[in-house]
Order: C-alpha cells, then sequence, then structure tokens
C-alpha cells in the first residue's frame, strides 16, 4: 500500500527562492511531500506570482490587516487546515510567530536559515559571519520553536568563507546550498526518517557523506605538506 504523502504548506514573505527549489523537488513521483498552498504575509511578495505561475495556490493573508498577531495567526491556522495541511515549511517568513501558534503546530513547522545553528540567529546572517571571520559558513534546516531559529537541527550544510567575499557574494554561495538542503531536509522529515526525540532530531540513519572533517584553508596550503600525514 502506498503511504500518502505529506501535505505541505509553505510560508514567505519575498522572493520565494527556496519555495521553488521545495515545488520543483515536489514534482518528483517518489518525493513523499506535496506542495499545496503557498500563504505570503505580504501582498507584493514576488513568490506569490511564481507559486502561480507553477501552478501552486497560492494566497496572501496581510499581517497589518488585523488588530493582533493572534488574529493573524488564527487566519493563518484556519488556511492550513482547510486544506489539511501536514506540516508548515517558513522559506523566507520574515514575521514572528507567537509561542501560541507554535505550540498549535508543535513538531509540525520547519524553518531553513542561512547559518550553521546554532551560531548567527536572527539578521543580517552573512555580515555578521564575516565579521566574525569565520571560515565555514552555511546553513540549517530545523524545527521550528517559540524561540527565534532555535529548534531541533534536521540538516545541515556548509561552504567556504573565500578571501575578499562580501555579504552578497556569501549569501549567493549559502543560497545555492539551500536549494539543495530544503528539499532533502523536508523528505527526511516527511517519511520519519528525521523524528524529534526530545529536543534533538533522530536519525536518519544513513551513512554521512563525508567521514574526513572538512579544512579551509586547505591543511598544508602553506608548507605544502599536512602536518598531520607521516
Amino acid at each position: 500500500m502506498t503511504t500518502p504523502k505529506k501535505r505541505v504548506g509553505i510560508l514567505i514573505s519575498g522572493r520565494g527562492s527556496n519555495m521553488l527549489s521545495l515545488i520543483s523537488a515536489a514534482r518528483a513521483p517518489d518525493y513523499p511531500a506535496e506542495i499545496v498552498c503557498v500563504v505570503s504575509n505580504r501582498p507584493n511578495a514576488e513568490g506569490l506570482a511564481k507559486a502561480q505561475s507553477e501552478g501552486v495556490l497560492a494566497c496572501t493573508i496581510d499581517g497589518k490587516a488585523f488588530d493582533s498577531r493572534e488574529a493573524f495567526e488564527d487566519a493563518l491556522d484556519t488556511q492550513f487546515k482547510r486544506l489539511g495541511v501536514d506540516i508548515i515549511a517558513c522559506a523566507g517568513f520574515m514575521k514572528l510567530l507567537t509561542p501560541g501558534f507554535v505550540k498549535r503546530w508543535h513538531d509540525r513547522m520547519i524553518n531553513i536559515h542561512p547559518s550553521l545553528l546554532p551560531s548567527f540567529k536572527g539578521l543580517d546572517t552573512h555580515e555578521r559571519a564575516l565579521e566574525a571571520g569565520v571560515k565555514i559558513a552555511g546553513c540549517s534546516v530545523h524545527v521550528v520553536r517559540a524561540e527565534v531559529d532555535s529548534g531541533p537541527i534536521i540538516a545541515q550544510a556548509a561552504v567556504p568563507v573565500l578571501e575578499g567575499d562580501t555579504p552578497e557574494s556569501l549569501a549567493a554561495r549559502v543560497l545555492e546550498a539551500e536549494h539543495r538542503l530544503y528539499p532533502h531536509a523536508l523528505a527526511l522529515f516527511a517519511t520519519g526518517q528525521a523524528a524529534v526525540s526530545g529536543e534533538r532530531i533522530a536519525g536518519p540513519q544513513v551513512p554521512i557523506n563525508q567521514e574526513k572533517a572538512l579544512f579551509w584553508p586547505p591543511l598544508g596550503s602553506i608548507s605544502g605538506r599536512d602536518p598531520n600525514q607521516t
């Protein structure tokens, strides 16, 4: 018997590039989730037209049209429940959600953030990473909790920080990784291969793709020899 696909609602606020990566992945017959709607809190979000052009139901629930955050979230909740949504995927959603809404969707809402969490939570991620002088940056997909950019980490991808990087060039490199990571993480979450256990993710039980450490700059890049090699 075929397992029903998980029904996913995507929350956006802007251009929706990660949204498009999820929509594209979900077209595969064997992908374990289907995108049933895209909702933006901003009427002028570019992602709305993009979702519609992909044949996905897209609508605005304008956060400024409600007297309270709770009223706005009630409208979100009603829309998602009406469409039978199983999982909410935040993809560039820039409005803070109340603890009450997060509790309603406990362990059923995920988010992608452009850093290797728990480092650099919040905004201006790439500027702060460059100011800190880190040599490796990246992105994380996590289960949403009430605290911003917190919750069990489902998957991560790392990229090097290159000499001369600007926030824009680093953001572009991280975004390319995001577009590959988010569909992968959603598939793991939708199938239960990545499941919440306490406040961590249990699984998936698959070999890691790289057992050796990732170094940047490369070992031996100055002396020409890896000091750990004999």
